[in-house]
Formats: structure tokens, sequence, C-alpha cells
């Protein structure tokens, strides 16, 4: 069958897997995002159904004023002596620390934290046969680091050592070590996250090393091609138990002419692995991974559709949907006004460093349409409340309800870095307003309809003012329904009866 990327579309990088019989869990980063580190689970790699988070409380993921792609970095998942480890790193506040659960879809620990005296991003975890367990991570300016812990309370045992610096690429980073038949495997990224990107491998007989690189490294690489999918690397090698193995990784799907760009941020893919005779991996087609491959795939296991419509009838909020940092005490509830989705504004607004009142999802698809209804009468003119389409602070667009000069309007808004401007505005009636989004690769239309009426377009923008290559960061796009004071804290609170999100063809 053809197996087609990215498996979990949407800005889910730094993929890590782990296996439990015929259970497969991954993890993704989050950086300023809560909850942090989504977690998927999977019996065939292909389809994968959100389970949780696993880091839930503010006391595990504290995210005050991390700025854009802050947070959360790179996560790695583990099983051992039936409990689950995650791995990561807070590089707002804190550092490396994991924590652990015996059920993944279940809570998970307080962070138990690893202070080496290095800093760095991109811890994992082996449990190795003998009972060490090996802490391996990015060093700044020492290539790739390592150490031994206790794992019941994260100090090291060993000294930190340097163990691989990679092919000569920028960055080396991303390590995962793994015992295979009784040799260590060390997989790395190299060339930056950028078109650069790429995975190299080298092994040795010690977990310390010297280790010996892989004669046809990069093991996976798409710079100075052509492909779909770019950027490729940052890797989980998966042993299926089947006698098959996988590489889960990161990668783009940049569009438009030179420069291209993307704004959904790096997904997760995957491609099928053949070892070689002298015991070496090869990724997909000799290094490359098409958006189509053909695959001899495990026994097929999909979950049902996800749901167009969240009518917001249950006591917690679906998985899919984040917060802006550490939201703030009464910003948002479900019981506020039952059957609704409410949200109370603060004077933050989107473009602060900070928690506004914001319940968003990733943008999954470059063509989709996610449309909302809003119960909201602003008291004056500060109250403001609607559907955005969010980068970063300084790069979103959104269109809204708000009061101007006495008068209940609509406006479209975009901000691009320093740049600000209503771009469209026209007054609305009494009642319920429709606020939807429709995208394509290239642009945003911004629609809107009062009471029952048809929704009408109010402006489009383009897809590449949000895209990484001018915004900058790790993350990709958000649609989010959000409310602000404009430096005030709101009087009427904004009500949404319901949010629909669809991929178009």
């Amino acid at each position: 069958m053809q197996l087609r990327n990215p498996i979990i579309p949407g800005f889910y990088p730094d993929p890590s897997v782990c296996r439990v019989g015929r259970d497969f869990y991954l993890v993704t980063s989050s950086f300023e995002y809560f909850p942090g580190v989504p977690l998927f689970h999977s019996h065939d790699l292909l389809h994968w159904r959100q389970i949780g988070h696993c880091l839930t409380r503010p006391s595990q993921l504290p995210l005050e004023h991390s700025r854009p792609s802050g947070g959360i970095f790179a996560p790695t998942i583990r099983h051992h002596n039936e409990r689950y480890y995650m791995v990561t790193t807070n590089m707002t506040h804190g550092g490396h620390f994991y924590v652990c659960a015996d059920d993944p879809a279940g809570e998970w620990s307080e962070p138990i934290w690893i202070d080496t005296g290095l800093r760095g991003i991109d811890p994992s975890l082996l449990f190795d046969d003998d009972g060490e367990v090996y802490f391996t991570s990015t060093g700044w300016g020492q290539g790739i680091v390592q150490c031994t812990i206790d794992i019941a309370s994260g100090e090291p045992t060993s000294e930190v050592r340097q163990i691989w610096s990679g092919t000569g690429g920028a960055w080396a980073e991303a390590p995962h070590l793994y015992k295979i038949n009784g040799l260590y495997y060390l997989l790395l990224a190299e060339g930056g996250t950028g078109l650069g990107h790429m995975c190299t491998l080298a092994r040795s007989e010690s977990p310390w090393g010297p280790f010996e690189p892989c004669p046809h490294n990069p093991i996976l690489s798409h710079r100075s091609s052509d492909l779909p999918l770019q950027a490729t690397g940052h890797a989980e090698l998966i042993d299926a138990g089947d006698g098959s193995w996988w590489l889960a990784f990161l990668g783009i799907r940049p569009v438009g002419a030179f420069p291209m760009t993307h704004h959904l941020g790096r997904e997760t893919n995957l491609a099928p692995v053949q070892w070689t005779a002298d015991g070496w991996p090869v990724v997909g087609l000799e290094g490359h991974v098409p958006a189509e491959i053909e695959i001899e795939p495990l026994p097929l296991a999909p979950w049902p559709a996800a749901p167009v419509r969240d009518d917001f009838g249950h006591t917690t909020l679906a998985l899919c949907w984040n917060h802006l940092r550490n939201p703030q005490p009464g910003s948002w509830s479900l019981t506020g006004r039952p059957g609704h989705l409410r949200l109370q504004g603060s004077a933050l607004t989107l473009s602060d460093v900070d928690a506004p009142a914001f319940v968003g999802r990733r943008q999954q698809h470059m063509a989709c349409r996610a449309t909302c209804r809003l119960l909201f009468d602003p008291a004056n003119d500060h109250d403001e409340a609607g559907l955005t389409v969010f980068m970063n602070d300084q790069h979103h667009y959104e269109i809204a309800v708000r009061r101007t000069g006495g008068h209940r309007c609509i406006i479209m808004r975009r901000q691009i870095g320093s740049l600000r401007s209503v771009v469209a505005i026209r007054e609305l009636p009494a009642g319920p307003v429709t606020l939807s989004m429709t995208a394509d690769a290239a642009s945003y239309t911004l629609s809107y309809a009062a009471n029952d009426d048809a929704l009408q377009p109010l402006a489009t923008c383009e897809t590449r003012y949000l895209s990484t290559e001018v915004a900058g960061g790790f993350t990709g796009v958000y649609i989010a329904m959000y409310a602000t004071g404009n430096g005030q804290a709101t009087v009427a609170p904004a009500d949404f009866d319901w949010f629909e999100y669809e991929p178009l063809k």
C-alpha cells in the first residue's frame, strides 16, 4: 500500500515513539502552548489518535512569559519496568526534567529535574540491560553529551562526557541512543532545523564510544532536492516488533514560488527502514522519502474520524485545544453558560507575550475551513472577541466583534511584525455572529454572517506572512477563539456556541 505523509499533520515536531506490545505511543514538542507534550496512540504507526498530554498542570509546566517558541523543546518517551517516562526541556523555566506514569493516558507525575551542569536541549533516555540509565542530550557548544542517572531521583551517577559531535554538519542535536543486537547506535540530527536538516548515525560497542559513522551518512536528507517534504530530520528509530523497522521524523511542506515558505509548522512523518547485511539502516528510498511511498504495513487499525464540530457540551475541553501559555484563572469556562465556551478577556491582547484569553487548535491542512458561532455584545470600545489565525504575537490575523463609536461592528485586522492595521470594518446588527476562516495553500479568507444570514467575505490575507520564513520560530499556525479588553478587563463575556474544523479537498 501507499504510505502518505505526513502521518500527523500540522505543528507536531520532534516525534519520539515507544512501543509496548502492539501499542505505539508518540509525543511531540509543544513550546509555549498549554497543556504540553501531546501524546498519541497507534496500533499500526499509520493511524494516530491523541489520548492526552503529558504536562497538564502549571506545576509541571510553568510557561509565564515564555517567548514565542520558548517553553517545551523536544521530548523523548520510553517504557521500562511497567512505567512510562517522558523527558524534555523547559527552555524558559528550569531546564531538563522527566515525568512518569503507569498509564500513559492518565496523570503524569510532578517533574523530576536533571542538573548535569551543562545547558542543552533534546534529552533522551536509554535503559540498558545491566540496569544503567543513560541520559543523552545536546550540550551547547559540546556536541552530544551523556551521563548515567539515578532514575528515581534524576541525580547524575557519572561524569558528563562528550560522546560524538556528528559528521561535521551544523548543530548536532536530537540524539537517541539505542542498543540493537549488542551494539549501541546513536541517531542524530544535523544541519540546523531549516532546509539543511538531516539525520546521521553512528555505532559503537560501548555507549561511551568511540562511535563509527554510518558509511552512507546522512541516512535521511532532502537538502538540494525537489521532494515535497523538506527540512527532514529529528527522528526516532522504531522496532515494530514484527521484524519491520521504521523511522518517525519531522519535515515541512513548503509552498509558493522562490523563496518557498511553510506555515503549518514541522510535521510528523514516517518511513520504512531496511537493514544492510553489515548492520546499517537504510531509510526510505536510499535516504529519500517521497510524500507517497510503497510499504508493507502492519495490520491496519484506523481510529474513528475526529468530529468536525465541537459543541462544548462536556466538562473538559477536547484534547485538540490549547491555551497560549498558562491560562489566567477565570479566563475560560465551560460552565459559565452551559453548552458554550465562555471567554472572559483581560487587558492582555494577542500581541502581548503573555496569556490572553485564547483557546485554539492547530491548522493541520493546507486547505481547510474553521467556523464558530459567537454570542457577544461588547459593553464599550475596549471589549473584543473573535477568531484569530495566529503564528505568534507579532504575526496574526483576526476577524472580531467590537464596538466602535457606539456601533457594534465586525472588523478584520492583521499584524505583520510592527505593521498593524484594521483592513475592513462593517456594522453588525444585534444577535449572534458566525465567524469563518477558509484556507488554501496561499491565502486565508475571513468571512462572517450576522444571525442566520449567509457568510460574506470580509478580507483575504496571505499565508506567507504567517510562515516560519517571515515570522521565525519553531511552531505553526493556530486557529483560535479569543477575547481581550485591549488594555483593560472586559466587561462582557464572549460565548462561543460551537466550533467546526474540516479539511477541504
